[in-house]
């Protein structure tokens, strides 16, 4: 059974905000829901009935004249949030997840990994970090790599911990949702080709994150980050033109109710636009696809403290809502 939501509506910043529920067994749908938490089903409230969010995202710029209209119209019909049930917002195509985008997490994670027999103080460990960071954005060289749609859940479904995972972690990540195919954009105008930004929970098995049988061919993203439910996405997806500036945003993750990730996104390397302009240098980026843009300092490895059956992590995002998820150990 999924743990609940810590309020009813989770609230965001704007006068609306774009979700993908259901009723007790009935199928998914498309729907805007107001900060008061009232509900309208969009699949018959547009000109052009939408089935699914990716559906709504294919016509981003024609529709989002329209669902302002519909925010603000106080005669059109609404349903309480309560009557639902929150799935992830959106089914992508595409998932493209990035690491080593925090500076200080970068740094934590440079001096905890060093070699202790250089003689190396933890001040010169830290300088030597923020150099390299500093010549990686001076290059332009975000990381980027891909995940799988087939990780997704929702914000309030429980996660389940594979058996063979030793190591679960944490990683909150700003997320921003595209909503206009995206190839080769510049960062000047990789905005443009947003729609909205979400909350992603990117769940890492540290224990999988490197090859023990063949180092040299380094990470295996596939097995440590792809396990069914390890990204627990929503519950909404903020528009962008209520979210603004993306570069001061708070994200905090606790564990059990004690507090691991607090962060702004002001401690990033590459901003949202770098991140989707870099993207789409390699990827042509489709509507309802996600960039992660990284975890900010704070992960379980550096509290020395991992994911464990029955444990309950609280995200928030400044503006986006609140995610809530159990984790629930697989048997062996």
């Amino acid at each position: 059974m999924s743990v609940k939501p810590r309020t009813a509506s989770a609230l965001f910043t704007g006068p609306f905000a774009l979700g993908t529920l259901s009723a007790a067994d009935g199928p998914a749908f498309p729907a805007l829901v107001d900060p008061e938490g009232h509900v309208l089903d969009l699949r018959t409230a547009l000109a052009e009935p939408v089935l699914t969010m990716r559906d709504l995202l294919e016509r981003w710029p024609a529709v989002l004249p329209r669902l302002r209209e519909l925010a603000a119209d106080p005669g059109v019909s609404r349903r309480p949030l309560s009557d639902f049930r929150v799935l992830a917002p959106v089914e992508p195509r595409q998932v493209f997840q990035s690491g080593a985008n925090y500076r200080r997490h970068v740094i934590d994670l440079h001096v905890a990994h060093r070699d202790p027999s250089d003689g190396r103080s933890e001040e010169e460990a830290r300088a030597e970090a923020a150099e390299i960071m500093d010549r990686r954005a001076a290059e332009d060289l975000p990381y980027v790599f891909i995940g799988l749609p087939s990780s997704i859940t929702g914000p309030y479904d429980d996660v389940t911990l594979p058996a063979w995972a030793a190591k679960p972690d944490w990683e909150l990540e700003l997320t921003a949702v595209i909503g206009r195919p995206a190839h080769r954009v510049s960062p000047a105008e990789a905005l443009e080709y947003v729609a909205g930004y979400t909350i992603a929970n990117d769940l890492t098995d540290r224990a999988t994150v490197f090859r023990r049988d063949m180092p040299q061919i380094g990470t295996d993203w596939l097995r440590s980050k792809n396990a069914p439910g390890f990204t627990p996405l929503g519950p909404w997806i903020v528009p962008a033109e209520s979210v603004g500036d993306t570069g001061d945003l708070r994200l905090t993750l606790s564990l059990n109710g004690e507090v691991m990730q607090d962060e702004s996104t002001k401690d990033m390397i590459f901003d949202v636009a770098r991140m989707v302009s870099y993207a789409s240098q390699s990827a042509r980026l489709l509507p309802g696809d996600l960039v992660l843009t990284g975890s900010p300092a704070g992960n379980g490895m550096h509290w020395g403290r991992l994911l464990r059956d029955g444990d309950v992590m609280d995200s928030w995002i400044t503006g986006l809502g609140a995610q809530r998820t159990r984790c629930v150990a697989e048997d062996a």
